[in-house]
This record gives C-alpha cells, sequence and structure tokens, in this order.
C-alpha cells in the first residue's frame, strides 16, 4: 500500500465517559492520528501507555501534564510524551480541539 485517502465519511465519533468526543482519523500500523474535542474543565486523567505520542493543541487552552511537570498549552503548540510516562491534560477554555499522533497505532482504540 502506498497510501491511503480517508474522507469524513469514515470518521465515527466517539463520546468518552469524560465528555471528551474522539474521532479516530485513521492508521496504519505505527501510526495513528485522533482528533478530540474538549469542552471546559473535562479532564484526561493522568495515565501511561506503550505508545509515543505527540498532542498538537488545534485550537483552545490546555493544561498538560507529564511525569510531575505541568504547562500551560494554547493553540499551535503541542507537548510530546515517551511511551510509559505519565501524562494528562485540562481543558481551561471553553472549546479546545486536540490533535493526538500515536506510534505505533492505539489498537484499543480501534472496534
Amino acid at each position: 500500500m502506498k497510501g491511503t485517502f480517508i474522507t469524513a465519511a469514515a470518521f465515527v465519533p466517539e463520546t468518552l465517559p469524560n465528555g471528551v468526543v474522539r474521532t479516530v482519523k485513521g492508521h496504519l500500523d505505527d501510526l495513528m492520528v485522533v482528533e478530540l474535542r474538549w469542552k471546559k474543565g473535562m479532564k484526561g486523567a493522568v495515565h501511561t501507555h506503550p505508545h509515543r505520542q505527540c498532542s498538537y493543541i488545534i485550537e483552545g487552552e490546555f493544561e498538560a501534564e507529564v511525569d510531575g511537570e505541568k504547562r500551560v498549552l494554547r493553540g499551535g503548540e503541542c507537548v510530546y510524551v515517551e511511551a510509559d510516562v505519565p501524562h494528562g491534560l485540562c481543558a481551561l477554555s471553553e472549546t479546545g480541539v486536540v490533535l493526538d499522533v500515536f506510534t505505533p497505532m492505539r489498537e484499543d482504540f480501534v472496534k
């Protein structure tokens, strides 16, 4: 396979228990892109997983925590997290959009 086009018809938003709306935008075995839509006060609890991750803030303001260190990130900024490092997010603005990129892909996000 040299490439794959994924159009909006393939996207299936899922509302998580914390209220965040997660939409897997596509994946290969070693790469996954996921869009997350947040509202103020929603939290992604501190957690770990065996995937490397980059969270790119498309819109809004978030408090990001990585291995106990907290920083406020705004649209256009990002945070990289190595595998198995504790991390989490909290939405500070009324709305926010984050694009998460994982390697390898998160099999637990695909049903």
